[in-house]
């Protein structure tokens, strides 16, 4: 039997949007595992903490993985690549919407490739219906009281609208 093929799909996931979720569903074509990474990133000063976030990506994944056996949601809070060896993965999955993500995904994929040439990166282009979403489009939108509906599920879209009630 041959060894299992593990990727990471790492992100702030705040929150976990359609265009997550579809980025996730092709990966599972590719790979055997696949560890969502929900990285802190307090630096970012996300909307939901680390642990609605893990729920929230959890949650909306359910449906690719109803047994719980291909898709694991784990926070990280260290260096990608040594996240990446911890779980044994071998490869990094990333989204790409636009040309303007390539030019930073490509500095980090180089920089990852020095600190480990035993993970690939592995780049997924956005499909045309989610090209556009970001989280953080979700969140402002959400903000002033705009429908994201489309843009997440509807649990998300619950939770950003108690978040975002009366403009706190």
């Amino acid at each position: 039997m041959s060894e299992q093929r593990i990727g990471i799909y790492p992100g702030t996931f705040d929150p976990i949007t359609s265009g997550h979720c579809d980025i996730v569903r092709r990966a599972l074509r590719l790979v055997d595992k696949l560890v969502v990474g929900v990285a802190s990133n307090a630096g970012k000063g996300p909307a939901f903490s680390l642990d609605e976030r893990i729920e929230m990506t959890r949650g909306d994944l359910k449906a690719f993985d109803p047994e719980g056996s291909r898709i694991e949601v784990r926070a990280f809070d260290q260096l990608l690549m040594h996240f990446a060896e911890d779980m044994n993965a071998a490869i990094i999955v990333r989204g790409l919407r636009a040309v303007s993500d390539f030019d930073f995904e490509f500095q980090m994929t180089g920089m990852n490739a020095r600190l480990n040439p035993n993970v690939e990166t592995v780049f997924l282009m956005a499909s045309e219906s989610h090209q556009f979403i970001s989280s953080r489009f979700v969140k402002e939108i959400a903000e002033l009281g705009g429908d994201i509906t489309s843009f997440v599920s509807p649990n998300v879209a619950g939770r950003l609208a108690v978040r975002y009630k009366d403009g706190s």
